[in-house]
């Protein structure tokens, strides 16, 4: 058998204990003892029963967190693992929460008392809940500005409605001073106008790290914002008061800005849709229409003023040519006549007859004697001849 060092031996336990599947996740019930809350932050006490004690200590990380006023000779539940001190040889159950046993100021208590207080007086009836708006456009959140959930959100915005606009109204999340400021982060965005959404937004945690959301003035504050409110505390197993208020809860952050917005992706895909049938829609009615209109103008065509004009235009053209061929026709026919006739007068030309060797007798009233017996004995009588005429008595 051989020897050990102290380290070596300590370290062997050490091992032991943390290779403990029941000491790595332990909750041990005891009385507070030896309380010291140093200035660091830490807490350092021992818990206890009628035959044993256990040496306990809270980092301030954790102490920070807790609620309860916790004081010596409290019975309280202690949720931690139990591992070796090495310093000290000594081992321990480092804490990671504490409850205390009964009464109100148990945890779990507490919420139900809670939760009933606010039921009875309608806060989580289904009528008071209000409809999330379908396209919003100013969304305001309610959580840390460190942490990982306000980033997870502001990604699925980006992803899903880049068009949104955010406003962050920053807070604690956990701890002792967190109801105070989710209260008044609450009521700096209800003052505000145009905001459509609020998100109340935390990520995972325990009991203890989520109990802020339990609180009733935030309860209170949630119910009484003007706008809508999506609560996103915790993981889809967590349950707040403010999920109970809410008009809807979400199971984590992220769902939470998934719920709030719509997908602009879908939206495209509606769009596009949307354009393919108006196109087939107005495509189809208005080769239709344009079918119907070539018609209409093919019967306006018949009988529109300007093709009745254009008709009537050529029927005078042809009315006007058949004026002009009757008309020269008749002139011809006329103009035939007349040197006929022009040639008749010419043979009838009494100076043609004179020029013969006639001549014409007239008296002196000018009428023409046609026979001897129209004249007397004595009379004076013209004698006309082709160029000249002489005067004539009659003797006989």
């Amino acid at each position: 058998m051989g020897t050990f060092s102290v380290r070596e031996v300590t370290q062997y336990i050490h091992e032991l204990f943390d290779a403990d599947s029941v000491l790595s996740d332990v909750r041990v019930r005891g009385e507070v003892s030896n309380l010291t809350k140093a200035a660091s932050g830490h807490w350092y006490f021992s818990i206890k029963d009628a035959k044993a004690q256990l040496r306990c200590v809270m980092f301030r990380g954790r102490a920070q967190y807790v609620r309860l006023d916790v004081k010596a000779g409290d019975e309280i539940i202690v949720q931690g693992r139990i591992s070796v001190y090495d310093a000290r040889g000594e081992y321990q159950l480092y804490a990671e929460s504490i409850e205390a046993v009964g009464g109100v100021g148990d945890l779990h208590a507490q919420f139900e008392a809670l939760k009933a207080k606010l039921d009875a007086e309608g806060l989580f009836d289904a009528d008071r809940k209000r409809e999330i708006p379908v396209f919003p456009r100013r969304i305001g959140i309610v959580t840390s500005p460190t942490a990982a959930a306000y980033q997870d959100m502001l990604n699925v915005f980006r992803r899903r409605f880049p068009m949104l606009e955010i406003i962050l109204s920053p807070t604690l999340v956990q701890g002792a001073e967190a109801p105070r400021q989710i209260v008044a982060a609450l009521t700096r965005l209800n003052s505000l106008a145009a905001l459509d959404i609020v998100i109340v937004a935390r990520g995972g945690g325990s009991l203890e790290d989520l109990w802020c959301f339990n609180d009733e003035a935030v309860a209170r504050a949630i119910a009484a914002c003007g706008v809508p409110v999506i609560s996103g505390i915790g993981h889809e197993i967590d349950f707040t008061i403010a999920d109970f208020v809410a008009d809807l809860r979400a199971p984590t952050p992220s769902a939470a800005a998934e719920l709030a917005t719509p997908n602009r992706d879908d939206l495209l895909l509606d769009l596009d849709r949307m354009d393919q049938t108006l196109n087939g829609a107005f495509g189809g009615g208005l080769r239709d229409k344009q079918g119907k209109l070539r018609q209409s103008q093919g019967r306006l065509g018949y009988v529109s003023p300007a093709r009745t004009i254009e008709q009537l235009r050529e029927q005078l053209a042809s009315l006007r040519r058949l004026l002009r061929g009757s008309a020269f026709g008749r002139l011809e026919r006329l103009g035939d006549r007349l040197q006929t006739n022009a040639r008749l007068l010419d043979g009838a030309d009494p100076r043609r007859i004179l020029a013969r060797g006639y001549a014409i007798v007239s008296d002196e009233a000018g009428t023409v004697v046609r026979s001897a017996r129209e004249v007397q004995q004595n009379q004076r009588l013209g004698v006309r001849f082709r160029e000249d005429q002489i005067k004539v008595r009659v003797e006989n």
